[in-house]
């Protein structure tokens, strides 16, 4: 018999008010989130369809990946359970912008690198000029090389031979007053002149140029002096130390949290950029 009068206003669907609460909110990358069921947390980076439909990959604070299904209800926002979506188109979009805050070239064809460089002083430094400033570097022709330690760096600028058209622009860890690192700086300045340029920031090691707020403390770990800085950093940290494979592993934990320029301390920021206007400056006669 068909019932001429609809539900009956005092019954209670159990579900009704929770789908009322529930919004849907679109997965833009960066947004943290919990998943409901499980409790991980991570911040948005992308999503995914796969054979079982689409999903979110989120990454925690470890830079650890995971992917989760777009499902309803499925995930907590600020303690509220949401639904989320695959962002929608938006149009006009403003320009892509690059790591390092530029605008990023599209369809850019790959370019004969310069006879300018930029040397910086170890693996660790050249990966993380890449992974922000890599893009800007392609499209001008600019090669990072490491140096792998500065205590040669004054033979090596001889070998190089800088000129118009082959600068040298150096970045050098813990370049402060009185330091090893400024010696040689100045050696280097007084032997070759304009067309090396050797910048610095304060850090012993190119670790500390990473904001210390992107992996969650407030400040990076005092090693005492005398103790090796990267292992007693990992090891203040609560990570593996004690082998080379525990301090490659640790940077790798670390430069993974580095997605923008945002990421990393403003004296490292401004040495880069003033390295690359350098070497890219338009040749001067000798």
């Amino acid at each position: 018999m068909t019932d001429r009068y609809g539900r009956d206003v005092l019954s209670v669907d159990p579900n009704a008010a929770r789908r009322r609460r529930v919004v849907e909110v679109d997965a833009e990358p960066g947004l943290v989130v919990e998943c409901a069921d499980s409790g991980w947390c991570g911040a948005v980076v992308g999503t995914d369809k796969g054979a079982d439909g689409w999903a979110v990959v989120l990454e925690d604070r470890h830079g650890v990946r995971r992917p989760f299904a777009l499902r309803p209800a499925a995930f907590r926002l600020d303690g509220e359970v949401v639904t989320l979506v695959r962002p929608t188109s938006a149009a006009p979009k403003a320009p892509a912008r690059t790591a390092s805050g530029s605008i990023a070239v599209t369809g850019h064809r790959a370019v004969v690198a310069r006879g300018s460089r930029i040397w910086v002083e170890g693996l660790h430094d050249a990966e993380l000029v890449e992974k922000v400033w890599g893009h800007d570097l392609r499209v001008e022709g600019v090669v990072v090389e490491p140096l792998h330690g500065a205590d040669d760096l004054l033979a090596l600028v001889g070998d190089f031979a800088p000129g118009p058209g082959r600068r040298i622009g150096v970045l050098l860890d813990h370049l402060v007053p009185g330091s090893k690192e400024t010696r040689i700086a100045d050696e280097v300045r007084r032997a070759y002149g304009r067309h090396v340029t050797v910048l610095g920031h304060p850090y012993v090691d190119v670790w500390q140029a990473v904001r210390p707020q992107v992996l969650g403390i407030a400040a990076w770990p005092v090693v005492p002096k005398g103790q090796p800085w990267k292992q007693g950093v990992l090891a203040a940290l609560g990570r593996p130390h004690e082998t080379p494979a525990d301090v490659a592993a640790g940077w790798r934990w670390l430069l993974g949290h580095v997605r923008t320029y945002a990421d990393l301390e403003p004296s490292l920021l401004a040495r880069v950029e003033e390295l690359i206007d350098i070497v890219t400056a338009p040749a001067d006669p000798a």
